[in-house]
């Protein structure tokens, strides 16, 4: 019956575990900025961790999900404030102002994602030889730019994000994944081969993979499904997409 108990241990320690979500505060020179620490309370040790980077409306509750779901795979995952805190657009007008603050300065955009990476080396179960960054839209754009800060990270991953590089970057030491949507409007082929170009410069290990019949934010579910609007969510990329990312990390993480 020995195995019986050591079994019904085993199922109580299951039942245990939880994902949790915790709100931090951190700073990036004088500014306040306030990220969520998503992980399973049950997991003991170091472990794999994840930055995810927030869309143009700033971390909310999409971020959140995505993170959710990155920690019932079994990764450490702190949600990134680039804004500030409570600095939180609700409506398109508000959340393109916000984000072209960030665009038209890349210096403070890498200066606020390198707090958040900082902030989530602090965290306990952080292994720090093995962290990546993701992003969606804003995100994808913002996680490209901590690669081209010269993050010393395992590796980026950017959903639908703008791929140009405005400004001029450090030696990438990240390996790159741009996950792409075929007939997005807001990144032109010429911006797309310009980061092909980038990116063969640089001499890293970089993958682009573009999905067919995806317009931009093709993983938002929130986004609609009329490609007429240059964004809408599309299913068939998103779960793609999602996999990709997934067999980007077991590579990296190895």
């Amino acid at each position: 019956m020995r195995w019986f108990f050591f079994l019904l241990l085993a199922l109580a320690a299951v039942a245990r575990a939880e994902i949790v979500s915790k709100p931090i505060e951190y700073k990036e020179g004088s500014t306040t900025l306030e990220g969520l620490w998503v992980h399973d309370d049950a997991a003991q040790g170091k472990r794999p961790s994840v930055l995810v980077v927030h869309q143009w409306k700033g971390l909310g509750d999409y971020e959140k999900k995505r993170a959710e779901m990155l920690a019932k795979l079994g990764y450490n995952v702190f949600a990134v404030d680039i804004y500030g805190k409570g600095i939180r657009p609700s409506n398109p007008k508000d959340a393109a102002a916000e984000a072209g603050k960030y665009k038209s300065d890349r210096a403070l955009l890498r200066a606020r994602v390198n707090a958040g990476l900082e902030q989530l080396k602090k965290l306990g179960p952080t292994d720090p030889k093995r962290i990546a960054a993701i992003g969606y839209c804003f995100g994808g754009t913002t996680a490209l730019e901590l690669a081209r800060s010269g993050a010393d990270i395992a590796g980026v991953v950017s959903f639908h994000g703008g791929l140009g590089a405005a400004a001029p970057g450090k030696p990438l030491k990240a390996k790159v994944l741009a996950l792409h949507g075929a007939d997005d409007p807001f990144v032109p082929p010429d911006e797309v081969k310009a980061f092909e170009d980038e990116m063969r410069k640089a001499s890293v290990d970089w993958q682009l993979v573009a999905y067919g019949n995806s317009v931009h934010s093709f993983t938002d579910w929130g986004a609609g499904n009329d490609n007429s609007k240059g964004a809408a969510y599309n299913e068939k990329a998103d779960k793609r997409s999602w996999e990709a990312m997934k067999q980007f990390f077991g590579e990296i993480f190895h």
